[in-house]
């Protein structure tokens, strides 16, 4: 049967989701967990590559197994053998040709800023700390440039492998409670940081450095140079990623 698992993981001590030689991941530790439990080898296919040091509340991830353990009480037994910085939050059985990352489905990341004049210590893992007061009204306004779908080329790191750089963003909002400023993103699918990209450029546009209406200019000339700087892993979080019904 085909396996699906739904991953929270709080990625700091991590080099990204993906496996690499010699580095500790979250799909190898995952995947080393589950041939722990099941005694049989396991591919497992995620749907998103976090980078290093960026979280998720809910990465999807497939394998398949002949296990005879219910799929729904995989995720118990696994969480038994998982360090406590990675969570199987559900395992459900799902069709044999569902795949993660060739079906439709919808992706939301958030990006948290803390904004004050020092840090908070029991913040730091998930939170990027920026002392520089940000112009909230500003960032909303600028984030409102960016819904829709157009050419990311500007939001997408230079080294990227991808066949076209059009994406659509289906929802931007930057949301401040206290201290707290979250950049929430929602859209079809992303390019290579492109969500700290976008992240780094709001921060520009909430120090003055760029103005709200400079998004459209900056999207129009598809030239990373133009956007702002990549924000750090640590503020990025994957919320969660929703599939079409009719794939299951």
């Amino acid at each position: 049967m085909r396996v699906l698992l739904r991953v929270a993981y709080d990625g700091t001590e991590y080099c990204g989701w993906q496996i690499q030689p010699g580095q500790k991941t979250i799909e190898g530790t995952l995947k080393d967990a589950l041939i722990a439990l099941l005694g049989e080898t396991v591919e497992l296919i995620g749907a998103s590559r976090t980078d290093t040091g960026v979280h998720s509340l809910g990465n999807v991830a497939v394998f398949d197994t002949n296990t005879r353990i219910p799929a729904e009480k995989i995720c118990y037994a696994l969480n038994q053998r998982l360090p406590e910085d990675i969570v199987v939050q559900e395992s459900k059985e799902v069709s044999a040709d569902f795949h993660p990352r060739h079906c439709s489905s919808t992706k939301t990341y958030e990006y948290r800023i803390l904004n004050r004049k020092f840090p908070i210590p029991t913040l730091r893992r998930d939170t990027y700390f920026y002392y520089r007061r940000l112009d909230v009204a500003a960032m909303q306004k600028a984030a409102a440039y960016l819904v829709g779908t157009h050419d990311f080329a500007s939001f997408c790191s230079v080294n990227a492998q991808v066949q076209t750089t059009v994406r659509t963003v289906y929802d931007c909002q930057v949301e401040q409670k206290d201290d707290l400023i979250t950049v929430r993103v929602t859209g079809a699918g992303f390019l290579y940081n492109m969500v700290r990209i976008i992240a780094g450029t709001l921060i520009q546009v909430g120090v003055g450095a760029m103005q709200p209406e400079d998004i459209r200019a900056i999207i129009e000339g598809c030239d990373r140079t133009l956007a702002g700087p990549t924000a750090p892993a640590c503020g990025l979080t994957m919320i969660g990623i929703t599939f079409d019904e009719e794939k299951y």
